[in-house]
């Protein structure tokens, strides 16, 4: 589908920082990056009364709920709220029902479980909410060991880095791979966590929160379809071998080949979605090798054989 029109639908107490994320991807004009323009809404039921924020904020909003009509997507940013208009969620549910996809941020979902969009789903919250969550609505299939669920139609994230990589993978999955990597890089933010095509999209493996070992990571990514033994790594860290592991975990959660195999995959998506090289020419720029060893390791990711994917999210040509 198209994904042109977003609207993002406020309330009192809308959280300043989610509400800004969602600003942040969709409503800034990057045209000059080669990112398509958004028609971007912000929406309220009473658009003629500031929306309390906490923290004694407040927001004009310039649209009501007739914003809604004719949305691609629907965005709700957290909310420290629990009961909702009826009118809000009906306007919520209609939007849905008229093919809007709907994206929460945090506890936002819970606005999301109000108008019903969450039964017999799969779903995801911040980890401090989903007791609350589950208990509210038991007729919602509550993860609580991810940071984002796609549901298709529905998309709900955990806490407000989960809502970018939410976002991210949204325009990823309807846009392709280059549009988001383009906000990304604005953002100064990952492109693309550990996730994709599976419907839970797994624990996504931390950026590094420190420079130490940034001239590294940049080498590895640019050096992928070289060998790259942690014994050389650590060398160009200035560390011993065992000091480089320790750190490269403590940095970026996971270790070095895997971090490795994540990246070279993410490439490999790339390629597939953008280029019309065959399978083997794929496997050799992202560091693989071989078709044989990229379908083993990308299957194993991903959930699919490469083909299969590129006939699913292919934007080249």
């Amino acid at each position: 589908m198209a994904l042109h029109r977003v609207a993002v639908l406020v309330g009192e107490q809308t959280a300043a920082f989610e509400f800004g994320v969602l600003c942040e991807v969709f409503g800034i004009d990057r045209s000059a990056q080669g990112v398509p323009t958004f028609d971007f809404r912000v929406c309220a039921e009473d658009p003629d009364r500031p929306v309390r924020m906490p923290n004694g904020l407040s927001l004009t909003v310039p649209f009501g709920l007739e914003g809604l009509e004719g949305a691609d997507l629907v965005a709700v940013p957290a909310t420290e709220l629990r009961e909702f208009s009826p009118v809000l969620l009906d306007a919520l549910r209609r939007a849905h029902a008229a093919g809007a996809i709907i994206l929460s941020v945090c506890s936002g979902v819970f606005v999301l479980g109000a108008a019903g969009l969450l039964d017999d789903r799969d779903c995801a919250t911040h980890w401090m909410n989903t007791d609350e969550l589950a208990a509210a609505h038991p007729r919602a299939r509550v993860n609580r060991d991810v940071l984002f669920v796609d549901d298709g139609s529905v998309i709900t994230s955990a806490g407000t880095a989960a809502g970018i990589d939410a976002c991210l993978h949204l325009v990823r999955r309807e846009l392709g791979a280059a549009v988001a990597t383009a906000i990304a890089r604005r953002m100064v933010v990952p492109p693309q966590r550990d996730g994709g095509q599976r419907q839970f999209v797994d624990l996504p493996v931390p950026a590094c929160s420190s420079d130490s070992l940034e001239p590294v990571l940049t080498w590895m990514v640019t050096h992928l379809g070289e060998d790259q033994p942690v014994r050389e790594l650590a060398k160009q860290a200035a560390m011993s071998t065992r000091t480089f592991a320790r750190r490269f975990v403590a940095e970026t959660g996971t270790t070095p080949a895997r971090w490795l195999s994540l990246q070279r995959i993410h490439h490999a998506r790339e390629l597939l979605e953008e280029s019309d090289l065959s399978i083997e020419s794929v496997a050799r720029h992202s560091g693989f090798g071989s078709g044989a060893l990229l379908r083993h390791h990308f299957t194993r990711q991903v959930g699919v054989p490469p083909g299969d994917y590129r006939r699913s999210f292919t934007h080249a040509g």
